[in-house]
């Protein structure tokens, strides 16, 4: 649902009757049906059952397509999809060995990496609309996270144990999807730079963009089993200022891009102390205030609560 929510510009209550989400009152829900059959129909018959065409191919974020073009007075940009201009010469570009091991010595290197066991921030959450909360984060390796939202009416959770994800809020817990484990379970891997190679069968490189006034690589891992992750590294520091990922849909692919800036010095190994986490229609900011590593941090601490009802899924922190 969030494909459609994004594509269309939407919230649920667009489609959905607010907190009875099963009716079939609304219009906009029963056409919606109609679209994906239509859609699914498109792709068997005409791209072999691949998935080509999706909401976001006509709606582009509006829920009325615009059947004309649109006249702009900007002249459209003429790039190939590796973002080279016709008649330029491709770029000479390093391996993305060379670039993964920059990294990697960017921040450290192996072996001050692989010292850190926990690490326990705290900070500032920027929400979309400029909002302030207190936030806490916890990591532990293997691969456990735990991320605190203290709001007035109580705290918004996501977690990770180390194999299962989960989001709550007063009163209401959310498991994660098979697709939302994978996304959490590589954020809550301290090592990242050091597995990110193994994560993939192969990467490609090509020219990025300017991030923040930096020169960038892109580094782009695929696999068979799992969509693309994109990584934009500072071509003259070689640390990692965003990363795209893809959670794989029936409808299409929800993208979710990290940028990380305010990189530090903590006892030998270069952390970001600001993050800002983008997916479509929600945006918010992390600045990390305070940093510990190799503290205490109780395995308690990751586990999911008991459920205490079903309700709709809570938004993450």
């Amino acid at each position: 649902m969030q494909f459609i929510a994004a594509s269309l510009g939407v919230e649920c209550e667009y489609c959905h009757v607010p907190r009875q989400m099963d009716k079939d009152d609304k219009k906009p829900k029963v056409t919606a049906r109609k679209m994906i059959n239509m859609m699914m129909a498109i792709n068997k018959e005409n791209f072999e059952g691949h998935r080509e065409v999706t909401c976001y191919s006509c709606h582009r974020g509006s829920a009325n397509p615009v059947a004309t073009p649109i006249i702009s007075a900007d002249e459209p940009p003429h790039e190939s999809a590796e973002g080279v201009k016709p008649g330029e010469p491709k770029p000479v570009l390093p391996p993305a060995d060379q670039l993964l091991d920059k990294y990697l010595n960017a921040i450290g290197g192996s072996e001050a990496l692989q010292k850190v066991i926990s690490r326990v921030q705290k900070g500032t959450l920027i929400a979309f609309g400029g909002q302030h909360f207190p936030v806490d984060v916890y990591s532990k390796s293997p691969e456990k996270r735990l991320s605190v939202m203290h709001l007035a009416n109580g705290d918004s959770v996501t977690a990770f144990d180390g194999k299962q994800g989960w989001l709550s809020v007063p009163g209401r817990v959310h498991m994660m999807s098979a697709t939302e484990n994978a996304a959490a379970g590589m954020d809550a891997d301290l090592y990242f730079p050091l597995h990110v190679r193994t994560l993939y069968e192969k990467f490609r490189v090509d020219p990025g963009e300017k991030i923040d006034g930096h020169d960038t690589y892109l580094v782009v891992g695929h696999s068979e089993a799992q969509p693309p992750l994109r990584l934009y590294f500072d071509k003259e520091s070689g640390l990692l200022l965003r990363l795209i990922r893809y959670a794989e849909t029936p409808l299409g692919r929800n993208p979710t891009q990290i940028d990380y800036a305010d990189y530090r010095d903590a006892k030998g190994l270069r952390v970001p102390f600001r993050w800002t986490l983008s997916r479509p229609g929600n945006q918010f900011t992390i600045q990390v205030e305070q940093l510990h590593q190799n503290v205490p941090v109780d395995d308690a601490k990751f586990a999911a609560p008991p459920p205490t009802q079903t309700a709709q899924k809570p938004p993450a922190p």
